[in-house]
């Protein structure tokens, strides 16, 4: 999740006054979503380089072991999703298919992919049952890219986003080494290093943003379920939680929010921004 316009924070001249009425600037609403998705997919862009020919797009897609070139398809896929290729469609069974891919990565990016196009079904069955999927980033992502459906079934997974995430123990063990307290982390880095029963397991993030509270000491002992480390959200993930919930926040969600609002030492400034963009318009609907 990347930076993205700041549309959906300034789009509030007109403020909602019921939910009713909120419903029908739907069609507003989810043009200004696709930011999310095009900015992300821009950044890829960046790092995926040259585009690929129909044949090696369609050669990407197909392959199993290859992550990387199965990305570099997805992100080309969604790029000429946006600007109006039609004949990209043909590669839609083989996105619906990536919802199970068995890599994480592949599933975050299909997630943002699919979002792409609100009008087929099919990408909006994938993205409801990616709610379910295993791992965060693939949930969060999912749960944006829903908001262009009209569907508001993710509300909850992007509240979470908002939340300190915390990191159990899978098992029993020893703890070899733990992260320290304000280390900044990328998805998949190395919190924990555990000896169990003879055997290292590492044990790594499966979100950004920076380890907040660490509960685990070198050399003492956890069992299953033990809270290890828990982690503050990243900057873009509070950015893209916060413009989701500009749309579809409900009033339950004003102290999460708030709590930005009042700001953050290791945010800045359009973060509390956007907070304070995002209480005003769930204040606008819910009003009486």
């Amino acid at each position: 999740m990347t930076e993205t316009s700041d549309v959906a924070a300034n789009d509030s001249n007109e403020p909602i006054a019921e939910r009713k009425r909120g419903r029908s600037n739907w069609p507003i609403m989810l043009v200004a979503v696709i930011f999310v998705v095009v900015t992300f997919l821009t950044w890829h862009g960046t790092w995926f380089g040259r585009s690929l020919s129909d044949t090696q797009l369609s050669e990407y897609l197909s392959e199993d072991k290859n992550y990387r070139h199965v990305q570099q398809s997805l992100w080309q896929v969604g790029e000429r999703i946006v600007k109006g290729d039609t004949s990209v469609r043909r590669w839609y069974p083989r996105l619906v298919e990536l919802a199970n891919s068995p890599v994480t990565e592949i599933r975050q990016m299909d997630a943002m992919v699919m979002g792409q196009d609100n009008s087929s079904t099919e990408f909006h069955v994938a993205l409801k049952s990616l709610l379910a999927d295993s791992e965060p980033i693939v949930r969060r992502n999912a749960a944006l890219s829903l908001i262009r459906f009209g569907d508001e079934s993710g509300h909850d997974e992007i509240v979470s986003i908002l939340q300190p995430y915390s990191v159990n123990a899978p098992k029993s063990g020893s703890v070899v080494s733990v992260l320290s307290s304000g280390s900044k982390i990328k998805m998949g880095s190395l919190l924990v290093r555990m000896n169990s029963e003879g055997n290292i397991d590492e044990i790594r993030s499966p979100v950004p943003g920076t380890i907040s509270e660490v509960f685990a000491s070198e050399g003492g002992r956890v069992d299953p379920g033990s809270k290890l480390v828990t982690i503050k959200p990243d900057t873009e993930s509070v950015w893209e939680a916060l413009r989701g919930l500009y749309l579809i926040g409900r009033g339950s969600d004003f102290e999460v929010v708030e709590e930005y609002v009042e700001g953050d030492q290791d945010m800045p400034a359009r973060i509390k921004e956007q907070a304070k963009n995002t209480v005003k318009a769930i204040r606008d609907k819910y009003k009486p």
